[in-house]
């Protein structure tokens, strides 16, 4: 799986998230190393960097500074799904590194 060029938007997230419906990720892929930039919402500026496996499953790490100027980073593992569309979906599994050290999960789709 690819996800180059790609862009996505969080559908779901825990409460303890800082993503939502108005965060768009930019993803960017290269053989098995992917990158991504967000903004909107709650978050001024996010990074993540990550390695996609032969199922498309993505092992990242992310940060990012919230409107409150907090830096905070996690670490997630996203697992695809492709919808009827051909869209895809992730599953994502997260802990924040900062802060609380609290867990997480959200959902995110392609746009």
């Amino acid at each position: 799986m690819n996800y180059n060029n790609k862009r996505f938007r969080p559908i779901e997230t825990s409460e303890n998230g800082e993503t939502d419906n108005e965060t768009i990720f930019f993803y960017k892929q290269s053989d098995s190393i992917l990158t991504a930039s967000y903004t909107g919402g709650k978050i001024k500026k996010g990074h993540l960097l990550g390695i996609v496996d032969a199922n498309g499953t993505i092992d990242m790490r992310y940060h990012q500074v919230n409107v409150q100027g907090e830096l905070m980073t996690g670490i997630c593992r996203s697992t695809p799904q492709i919808m009827p569309n051909g869209k895809i979906r992730l599953h994502e599994k997260w802990r924040w590194t900062s802060g609380d050290t609290s867990e997480g999960e959200s959902i995110l789709e392609e746009i």
